[in-house]
Parts: structure tokens; sequence; C-alpha cells
């Protein structure tokens, strides 16, 4: 089954889906540990992180097959540790502001939600606009290959600056930045203002970014990884969104650090279509990484690699989501001015959309 995002196909197609799938429910299960207890929550977030920061640095020193353990072969790069630290960070200071500990009783850290996910959207929109360079610079305004440092080959090109600035407006459209409460029972972290207005831009603007970005893995974190949060938020957590985003993000990053070849291998690798022809000829995200990598390592041309493997580019999928998150993302804003314009009031230190149903539900949750 080839489709226009994802290439599911031949033997594994069933292994695929089941990876998926298993993947959606354990984030979903995993989440509601962490968010209805205050125990899961430090076990998730505190004690699990701490040991496998020591685990990391063990490899890192000869220990548990060194260089040739798994995570060292395929997750040793700066942006691997970056975004699953920087998740996990997220979380701790939400459960701060959920629990009234330390900072998290202050009224300026309310703030800390806009910060740290305006911090990932702009690592994400660097890493945008560091492909469309690359990319034009390969293969002119049509797109070009090269290979990154973390052993994927990309496809550069002007859906990559497009999604750049669908980022920069997506940070725009997170208004009331502290109109941040705890929910009855100290469950959750809510954040009224954070509708499914802007759920809905960041989720197509964030699935681009992995799509474009870290397209082998982008069936799993940027599809499973993005709607685990958004259906617990739809079904029984309204408000919460953004908590259930951090969790099952550094949830995600946690495991994939653990077990990179989940992702890598035959059996549940799952190729964009970007890579014409790829599933069809039996390769494997780890196919295409040894070769990649092999190209980033050794100076080699990314163009010739991919067609020596009888791969075909095709970005048509790449384009059609680009123009869709910058369509999106500029509705979002403009109806969040219109809203501005019409209450008077600074989006930003205001909450914009009192009144509406998914405001109001989650409101009705708030701590007295």
């Amino acid at each position: 089954m080839d489709g226009m995002i994802f290439q599911i196909y031949g033997d594994t197609s069933l292994t695929q889906i089941l990876g998926w799938c298993m993947v959606f429910v354990g984030l979903i299960l995993l989440n509601e540990l962490g968010r209805r207890t205050k125990w899961g929550g430090i076990l998730l977030f505190v004690i699990v992180p701490i040991i496998l920061t020591i685990y990391f640095i063990l490899i890192h020193v000869g220990l548990f097959g060194g260089a040739e353990n798994q995570e060292a072969m395929y997750m040793d790069g700066w942006f691997h540790y970056f975004k699953l630290y920087a998740a996990d960070i997220g979380c701790v200071g939400f459960m701060m502001i959920k629990y009234g500990w330390g900072i998290g009783k202050k009224h300026w850290f309310k703030a800390w939600p806009f910060f740290i996910v305006a911090a990932n959207i702009l690592i994400a929109v660097v890493s945008d606009l560091e492909s469309f360079i690359k990319g034009t610079m390969a293969g002119g305004a049509t797109g070009g290959w090269w290979a990154s440092n973390e052993g994927v080959f990309l496809y550069g090109g002007w859906w990559n600056l497009l999604n750049a600035l669908a980022g920069i407006i997506n940070i725009l459209c997170m208004t009331g930045w502290w109109g941040i409460y705890s929910s009855k029972g100290q469950k959750d972290m809510l954040w009224p203002d954070m509708t499914f207005a802007f759920i809905l831009a960041y989720d197509v603007w964030n699935f681009e970014y992995t799509y474009l970005n870290l397209p082998t893995h982008s069936w799993y974190c940027g599809v499973a990884l993005l709607l685990a949060p958004t259906f617990a938020a739809a079904f029984w957590n309204k408000g919460g969104w953004i908590q259930n985003r951090a969790n099952t993000l550094a949830i995600w990053c946690m495991f994939a650090q653990c077990v990179p070849l989940f992702q890598l291998s035959k059996t549940f690798s799952v190729m964009p279509t970007v890579y014409g022809g790829a599933a069809e000829a039996g390769y494997s995200a780890l196919d295409l990484y040894d070769s990649a990598i092999n190209v980033y390592n050794n100076g080699g041309d990314a163009a010739k690699a991919i067609s020596d493997l009888g791969i075909t580019a095709n970005p048509t999928a790449q384009g059609v989501i680009a123009m869709a998150a910058i369509v999106i993302n500029v509705v979002v804003f403009t109806a969040i001015l219109k809203r501005a314009i019409e209450q008077k009031k600074n989006p930003y230190t205001n909450e914009i959309w009192t009144g509406t149903k998914d405001f109001e539900l989650a409101m009705a949750r708030r701590e007295d």
C-alpha cells in the first residue's frame, strides 16, 4: 500500500501498522501514569532520566558495549540528547506548576510553558532553514539531496522555508501566556487558551517538520507521537494538551534513544514517499542510514548515493503539507488578531478564547 505520504509496503505492512499502534497506545498509557499520580510523574520524568543519564555516560566510557551499543551508534548526535532533556525539563516544570513546588507557585513562572514550547519550535525552525539552504545549494530552486550528521538523507527545498515561516507564526498563535492553572485534584497543568485551533496549527506544522527533517522516523514521531496527546486532549483531558505533549515527547525520546533500531529496522521502519521506490526495492531506514552516514563522514555526493540505491526524489507530499501548514497557521493567527481587536485585549497577556467551548470546558476543570 503506497500512499501519498508513506510507503506501507509488502511483507512488513502488518508489522509497520502494529508498531504504530503499539507506540500510540503505549504513549497514551504512560502519559496517564505520569499525569494521574505524583509518584508516577516523579518516576517517569525524574528517576528514569537520572538512570538513563548514568547509562549514557557509562556507554561513553566503554561499558554496555561502548561504541558498539546501538544508542552510541545511531543516537549520539547532540540533537537527540537536546530533545530528550528539553522535553523532560518541560515536564518537570509543568509538574512544579501543577503541584505548586518551589518557583512553580510564582506568577512569573506561569510563562514557563510558553518559553519552553517557543524554544523548541525555534530549534525546529533553525533545522528547516538549514535544510532549505543545503537543499537549495545542492539542487537549486527545485530542491536537492544532502546527508545530515544523524545519518539521514534529506531532500531540502522551498518547503522547508515555508514550514520555517509556519513555525514562527505558530509561536505567535500561543496566547494567554499567564493563564496557566492546576486542575482539580492536581492531575493536570491546564492552559485553557491553548484551544484546538492552536493544536491543529501546531500538529500540522510539527508533522511537516518531522516529515522534512526526521523523515525515516516520522511514521512514529510525526504521526503516533502527535496524535497521542491530541487524542487525550480531545476525549478526557481538556486544557491539558501541552502537558500531554511534553509527557509523550519525553517518553518517546527516552525510548527512541535507548532502542533506535525499533524505527530503523526493516520490521517496523516506514519510508516516506520522498524516497521514491525505496520500499518496493526492499530498503529499510537502516539501509539508508548506513549510506547517509558514510556520505556525511566521507564528504560524498548525497544525490549520487541516492541514485546508486535506485531511489528517486518525490517531494510532492513535502510541498503540499508545507502549504497546508502555512495556510492553517495564518488562518489561526488571523482569528487571534480579530478576537484581540474585538475584545480590545493583548492576546499574550490576556486570554483571548474566553467564551469558546474548548476554553470553558478547560476552565471548568480548574482548581478553585
